[in-house]
């Protein structure tokens, strides 16, 4: 099989995702990277796509520019999809963009900066019948498949309660007043949209509890703050969660944890027994029961699911983290395209990326939070 050929717009100078969007890709031998618009400023794409040894025929200096000269090449050269690792407010129109033009998307999350836009652009996939993938990264890791195939299969019994909590440290000073790249454009509204750690966090610990348990979040009660002042956007979140079984859950998103890393961490409690995962502790799973011993699953092992093991690419012992779980979107992803132009129906779940409806589902998300926020209501129900 030949490697699918990617175009990348955004992940230019000081970009770190735009790097680690790249290692993913390049990660199982199933991608290669071909031409890039990877600045706003044609200069700095021109650097970067040197510094990857591209053709220099395709660095391009929009993404504009890369799309129409792309379609044009012949069936063998262009590229095959694109990779969009841009601030949010410039997810919309590239994504679009690519689609009609006959391209698949790889997209960062969140989806878009509204939620009228992430609809549009579900027209657009069911329209054009592409493929398009968005990076909630950590449903790639091995044990939250494991964890998603325990709850599927019934071993905790019916779910009742979850907890997910997403602290981090890192914006608890006003960072983007030092003209910080990834601060700056996180805390401005035109950039970031609607969220602040709503949108860049807050929708990954969303996306994480609808994944393993299967359950759909129906309703929130939230509250929201800005504790730095003069922060455009909020930087702390904490809500009461309702699912579409009747259980019951709490999440809270913090960027302003003093200390902390990206301690995203889950609990999930059936009737039978609960789960227990933590990002930065990737390779361990707990189990906990009513009437025995708690047991402790590690990642490598062959007692897991075929959903774990066929996402884990090291022996036991072995530690894989952030970029495997990455590549594994991609992994999926590129199965997708391939069958795709097999003339194969597409359906994400049977591939197991998330799509353009967990990408809709996450703007829902966020657009619920802040309503709620807002309300003197007691539950918001998510659109």
């Amino acid at each position: 099989m030949r490697r699918l050929r990617m175009g990348q717009v955004g992940g230019g100078p000081g970009s770190f995702i735009g790097r680690i969007h790249r290692m993913a890709a390049g990660l199982d031998g199933e991608i290669e990277l071909v031409c890039g618009a990877f600045s706003s400023d044609p200069e700095k794409s021109k650097i970067a796509g040197a510094s990857l040894n591209l053709d220099p025929q395709r660095i391009y200096a929009s993404y504009v520019e890369m799309i129409e000269t792309e379609k044009e090449l012949p069936a063998d050269r262009r590229m095959d999809f694109v990779s969009i690792v841009t601030p949010n407010h410039v997810h919309y129109a590239p994504t679009q963009m690519a689609l009609v033009n006959g391209f698949h998307v790889v997209v960062e999350k969140p989806l878009t900066v509204s939620l009228a836009e992430a609809k549009s652009l579900k027209t657009t996939v069911e329209k054009t019948g592409r493929v398009l993938a968005v990076t909630h990264t950590y449903s790639g890791y091995p044990l939250v498949k494991e964890a998603r195939a325990i709850v599927s299969r019934g071993k905790i019994g019916a779910i009742r309660k979850v907890y997910v909590e997403y602290p981090q440290g890192w914006l608890s000073t006003a960072l983007e007043k030092s003209g910080q790249k990834q601060a700056s454009w996180r805390t401005d509204p035109a950039r970031s949209g609607a969220g602040g750690a709503i949108g860049d966090i807050g929708t990954h610990a969303a996306h994480l509890t609808e994944y393993i348990t299967g359950l759909k979040i129906t309703a929130i009660n939230a509250l929201i703050n800005t504790f730095v002042k003069d922060r455009r956007l909020d930087d702390d979140s904490s809500m009461l969660v309702k699912f579409d079984n009747g259980a019951s859950g709490v999440l809270f998103a913090t960027q302003v944890a003093a200390g902390e890393e990206n301690n995203l961490s889950i609990r999930v409690y059936g009737e039978l027994g609960g789960l227990e995962w933590r990002q930065e502790e990737p390779n361990t799973l707990v189990l906990k029961w009513l009437d025995r011993p708690k047991e402790i699953l590690r990642a490598g092992w062959d007692y897991l699911s075929e959903a774990a093991k066929s996402n884990t690419r090291t022996p036991a012992g072995h530690p894989e983290g952030y970029v495997e779980a990455f590549a594994n979107v991609y992994l999926a992803f590129s199965r997708a395209v391939r069958d795709h132009e097999l003339g194969k129906r597409i359906d994400p779940q049977k591939y197991d990326f998330p799509s353009v409806e967990e990408g809709v589902r996450g703007m829902a998300f966020i657009d619920a939070v802040i309503k709620s926020a807002h309300s003197t209501q007691k539950w918001t129900p998510i659109a």
